[in-house]
């Protein structure tokens, strides 16, 4: 028996036909084979009542068949703290309750798990990696029953996409719509996973860096040369599929410092907002991608102008590198050299690109996110109806692109030029 921190969990999309509630069960079998659609959000919090194996604890709590349970603890979707987090602001009463009866001074004092611990270090999330792992009463579990699924790592010959193999790296050309590491809730069907399955390793690759999913292009790899990169010594070149032309030579914006999307800018300066420049390297007029493509990659029709030709850019990003330094070098060991080191470019530096671009009224074609922030933006009186403007684009076109933007890291190089690596034709083409 369990406390539901969640009852009757959330979940909704788009649509309200497709909320799920604990008392209106979908079917649930294996996690395999891949569906072509996402199921809608669905995540469960819980409070370990009794001691016992966490695949049959949460079997029992969220009426789930087994399978499919050992199925989300493969996904990386299944994650325990030794004490409960924090309820948000939104809790229900009965929630608070939960929270409050199971975090009392009282209660954590029997419990010798959480000795030496603060509170603070008991709560933190860990994903639970087997299924036989046993829970003791007062564990948090949470539980992400609907796993974001990437099809497209069923589609993609990954053999053809590995550049180099060395002793120390992999350097991999990432299809655009995959994940190079996992999501929060699914670490299985990953760039990682699937290229050490395509090199006959037994032991996973491992990333060390992140790059959006819809973005396609090299890894790089950084453990030897994180000095670099962090002194900006490693030169990374990125082609862009604009909808407009984009003038040759420097773009300078500011961009605003909170840390959600979307990302907006501004030409003028503005205090506290943070410095953005990228090089325009090369502009030529391009044909605009045929119906097959668009249809293969799920281009949104967001309003474009025109779509008899496009533009493909060539940029030189100068800002937003410190943020591709923010990692630490991995060690690797010299018994097994296969376990490789594999990094990505930063997902901060990528939305960089994006939003300079539509602030020159040259979306990157398949922006759904950052189509309407460009120069040519509506205006709008307050902050309230500009609010409303933007989760009404969302609600129509969506958070993020569902496959691909015209956007590819397409080289890295470093050492002047002595190591250096390039992608094959972007998808556009």
């Amino acid at each position: 028996m369990c406390d539901h921190l969640s009852r009757g969990n959330v979940v909704v999309s788009n649509s309200a036909a497709h909320v799920c509630a604990m008392n209106c069960h979908l079917r649930y079998g294996r996690l395999m084979p891949c569906p072509l659609q996402n199921d809608p959000p669905r995540v469960e919090h819980l409070v370990v009542a009794k001691e016992g194996s966490v695949l049959e604890y949460i079997s029992k709590a969220l009426d789930l068949p087994p399978l499919y349970v050992e199925d989300l603890i493969q996904f990386g979707a299944v994650y325990y703290a030794l004490v409960c987090p924090k309820p948000p602001p939104t809790a229900t009463r009965e929630q608070i309750k939960v929270y409050e009866e199971v975090t009392d001074p009282s209660v954590l004092r029997k419990r010798t798990s959480i000795k030496g611990k603060t509170v603070r270090e008991a709560q933190r999330t860990f994903r639970i990696t087997c299924p036989d792992e046993i829970v003791e009463a007062g564990t948090y579990l949470r539980v992400h029953v609907h796993p974001k699924r990437l099809p497209r790592c069923y589609d993609i010959d990954w053999k053809s996409r590995i550049i180099a193999v060395t002793d120390d790296y992999v350097v991999l050309d990432k299809p655009a719509g995959t994940s190079v590491g996992g999501t929060t809730d699914n670490i299985e069907e990953s760039c990682a996973t699937f290229a050490t399955r395509a090199l006959g390793f037994s032991a996973p690759l491992q990333t060390t860096h992140q790059i959006d999913n819809c973005t396609e292009g090299c890894k790089e790899y950084c453990s030897v040369f994180h000095g670099k990169i962090r002194e900006k010594k490693v030169k990374k070149l990125y082609l862009a599929l604009a909808a407009a032309p984009v003038p040759i030579g420097l773009l300078t914006h500011y961009m605003r410092p909170i840390n959600m999307a979307p990302r907006l800018v501004s030409e003028d300066f503005v205090k506290g907002w943070s410095l953005c420049q990228l090089e325009v390297l090369e502009c030529k007029k391009v044909p605009w991608p045929r119906s097959e493509i668009e249809s293969t990659y799920n281009l949104d029709d967001c309003g474009w102008a025109l779509k008899d030709f496009a533009y493909e850019c060539q940029i030189n990003l100068l800002t937003g590198r410190t943020h591709q330094s923010g990692f630490t070098p991995a060690s690797i060991r010299q018994e097994r050299p296969n376990i490789l080191n594999q990094v990505t470019w930063s997902e901060v530096a990528v939305l960089q690109i994006r939003a300079q671009l539509a602030a020159c009224s040259a979306p990157v074609v398949g922006d759904s996110m950052y189509m309407p922030f460009g120069k040519n933006k509506k205006l709008y009186t307050n902050e309230n109806d500009k609010s409303l403007a933007i989760d009404e684009w969302i609600a129509q076109h969506g958070k993020e692109p569902s496959v691909a933007v015209g956007l590819q890291a397409c080289q890295i190089s470093w050492d002047d030029g002595k190591h250096c690596y390039g992608a094959r034709s972007p998808w556009w083409r």
